[in-house]
């Protein structure tokens, strides 16, 4: 790693590697303080769907982690942009509590189909209405394809299986916006004003935090806690630039020995 670009910015998961639910991961908080008086920028990137930006970052302020709303980039900010740019009439399938991050989109007559992680909408009516739709013409827009994420109570579907069924049933691919996208990595990197090889991904997907942000050009620094089982590390090519028991282990690394040799 002698010839990477010194060290500009540390992009890092939030559920399952801050947190997983309205649980911090031990040792979290004091480990971002740490993080923060290095002289790298820190931008927080997020496939959670479930809810909106807003509820989103109150959570995180229960949890006590200094975090403010202009350092959150969202899966659900990608689509919206993405809804904009085609100039389309989405059917939202999204938890009620994410919808607050469309506001002021036009969803009357939909001609498009956006899908995200929304358990209370996943029955056979509405996935039927989505199928119609695409099976019509309309673009299908995923948030993010993940397999599963990490609830207090064990792993959850995500909304992947959902996009897939879809997909095989229409015949159709899927525009992704969220992670593993390149496009939402250099995205996130835009306003940092770094290059890929200039910062560090952190997170406990394997294929879509470390994966997709390896694909991108970033190192890719693997943790141990929330969605992570043992194995994952094996599972992407190539494999995480590190693999790490926990975010404040993560930390510890990049403190010790990238941004003292950057």
């Amino acid at each position: 790693m002698a010839s990477r670009c010194a060290l500009k910015a540390v992009l890092i998961d939030l559920s399952g590697t801050l947190h997983i639910e309205d649980a911090a991961v031990h040792g979290a908080q004091e480990a971002l303080t740490r993080l923060r008086k290095a002289p790298v920028a820190v931008k927080f990137v997020t496939n959670t769907t479930k809810e909106c930006k807003r509820t989103l970052l109150e959570r995180l302020h229960r949890l006590n982690f200094d975090i403010k709303e202009q350092e959150i980039f969202t899966s659900l900010t990608a689509a919206r942009n993405l809804v904009e740019q085609k100039a389309v009439r989405p059917l939202l399938l999204l938890e009620d509590s994410a919808l607050e991050d469309f506001s002021g989109i036009e969803t009357s007559d939909p001609n498009a189909v956006v899908i995200g992680l929304a358990p209370d909408h996943f029955n056979y009516q509405m996935l039927n209405k989505a199928f119609r739709l695409v099976l019509d013409g309309a673009p299908l827009i995923a948030i993010h394809k993940a397999r599963y994420y990490k609830r207090k109570d064990g792993l959850a579907l995500g909304p992947g299986p959902f996009v897939t069924g879809l997909e095989y049933a229409t015949d159709t691919q899927a525009s992704v916006v969220g992670k593993p996208e390149k496009t939402f990595f250099l995205e996130a990197l835009r306003d940092l004003k770094c290059s890929p090889e200039e910062a560090v991904m952190i997170g406990d997907d394997a294929r879509d935090d470390v994966g997709g942000a390896q694909n991108t050009g970033m190192r890719g620094i693997l943790v141990k806690t929330g969605k992570y089982r043992a194995g994952d590390e094996g599972k992407i090519n190539p494999q995480p630039y590190l693999t790490c028991e926990s975010f404040p282990q993560a930390v510890d690394h990049i403190l010790q020995h990238l941004v003292q040799s950057a």
